[in-house]
């Protein structure tokens, strides 16, 4: 028997042609490129699922930041414009005080020259006031109409032929703050 097996050994060994040996190899070689395919896949899905999960980390975090961010600003913001206003009423103060003076000596005084010369006063403290703050006139008299800085309230027939389409009166001022018009002119034009 073991002759016959040693046969069929050797016949098998005869059958085994080293082409075979190649192709089966080959066989090896393709299984094993499947499975390294298999787990390269495998790994890049991993890989890009970790980055997947760093890039929602990072964007979750910088939108807290921005939310977190806006409002803050918007908080400062609400305190700003609270204590501007302060600042310009805590300046208007004194003005007040010099009215209430002014007041107090109409009532006192029978001088009517010194009352008229201490409202004076009171009018140039507060224009001082007023140009200090970036507040200016917006010059009318005998000037071209003009649509950006007056508005006309009604026309009369231009008392000369020079005066047609500029301002004859000026029924109440118009006033800039720092170059931008913050109440127009009502004027009267001439036509």
């Amino acid at each position: 028997m073991t002759k016959d097996k040693s046969k069929e050994d050797l016949e098998v060994k005869d059958t085994v042609t080293p082409e075979t040996e190649e192709k089966v190899s080959e066989k090896e070689e393709k299984t094993e490129k499947k499975k390294s395919k298999k787990e390269q896949i495998a790994d890049e899905m991993t890989e890009l699922e970790t980055k997947l999960q760093e890039v929602t980390d990072k964007y979750m975090r910088l939108s807290a930041e921005f939310d977190n961010y806006r409002k803050r600003t918007l908080k400062e913001k609400m305190e700003l414009n609270k204590s501007a206003g302060e600042r310009i009423l805590v300046n208007v103060l004194p003005v007040m005080d010099n009215f209430e003076r002014a007041l107090k000596s109409v009532d006192d005084s029978s001088d009517i020259d010194g009352i008229k010369e201490g409202i004076h006063l009171i009018h140039t403290n507060f224009k001082d006031f007023m140009t200090q703050q970036g507040v200016k006139e917006i010059e009318t008299k005998y000037l071209d109409f003009n649509t950006d800085l007056h508005e006309a309230i009604t026309k009369i027939p231009a008392p000369s032929k020079k005066l047609k389409g500029k301002v004859v009166d000026c029924v109440e001022k118009g006033y800039f703050l720092n170059d931008k018009v913050i109440r127009f002119s009502k004027v009267v034009v001439g036509e």
